[in-house]
């Protein structure tokens, strides 16, 4: 979080994009990390320290969330996402708000290739025809049968030798919005056995029965898990930077 990119900390370049959401009246950073409070605070953007024992994002905004007002909409922005669009917050923000019948809304983006659809840190979701989340995985889901019966059954062969067959999948790409009262409900429930198994926290809404749902990102997400995607990142933003002084 606290890594240089293009002269600032990661984390206000998430806070940054974050403001820019035209859904978003305030910002709010959630951390159990001095460091990381100071480096918000110091030049004027907001952040709470919370408990050092939350399991997840979720049960760590929630703890916030108990302050805010009655009825109020949370969104969670994962701080490692320097990069992350504006325009996909409001998506998700305005989704949620047009649906009375769902409890949380989140987002999904293409994936590229085979070796991303097989990566398990690449969370896939399952997407039925009213727009709403079936499941999540780790796994390749969903599985291309007939596809596959031609190659052996292999369904890995049959995405190398036919790419066009990546469009059956999403990716889950993280950012989740919840009305107040449903994520103070949620993080009471007690974890689940999928949840626990695929170490999904989503699982456990829907196993709870909530209806989750699911729009399209309006960009590709990029979160900061690796040295490669910080290099990656830096790149993007250099290059924005540059871009900027130019028109400057």
């Amino acid at each position: 979080m606290l890594l240089p990119i293009a002269g600032k900390p990661l984390i206000l370049h998430t806070v940054e994009r974050a403001r820019e959401a035209a859904t978003v009246d305030e910002v709010i950073v959630a951390t159990d990390d001095e460091r990381i409070f100071d480096a918000v605070t110091a030049i004027g953007h907001k952040a709470v320290m919370t408990s050092s024992e939350h399991q997840s994002g979720s049960d760590r905004i929630a703890e916030v969330a108990r302050y805010l007002p009655e009825g109020s909409i949370i969104v969670n922005v994962q701080g490692d996402e320097p990069v992350i669009s504006p325009a996909t917050i409001d998506a998700a923000v305005n989704a949620l708000l047009a649906d009375p019948n769902a409890d949380i809304a989140t987002t999904c983006e293409p994936i590229g290739s085979l070796g991303d659809l097989l990566n398990g840190n690449n969370v896939k979701v399952v997407i039925g025809d009213g727009g709403y989340a079936i499941y999540f995985s780790r796994s390749p889901m969903p599985w291309p049968r007939e596809a596959s019966l031609r190659y052996g059954g292999d369904p890995n062969q049959a995405i190398g030798e036919e790419p066009e067959l990546l469009s059956n999948f999403r990716k889950h790409t993280g950012l989740y919005v919840y009305r107040r009262e449903y994520l103070l409900e949620f993080t009471q429930m007690p974890q689940t056995a999928l949840e626990k198994l695929e170490m999904l926290e989503q699982l456990r809404a829907l196993e709870k029965g909530a209806k989750i749902r699911v729009v399209d990102a309006t960009t590709r997400s990029i979160g900061v898990d690796t040295e490669a995607d910080l290099e990656l990142v830096r790149a993007i933003l250099e290059a924005e930077e540059k871009a900027h002084e130019l028109v400057a």
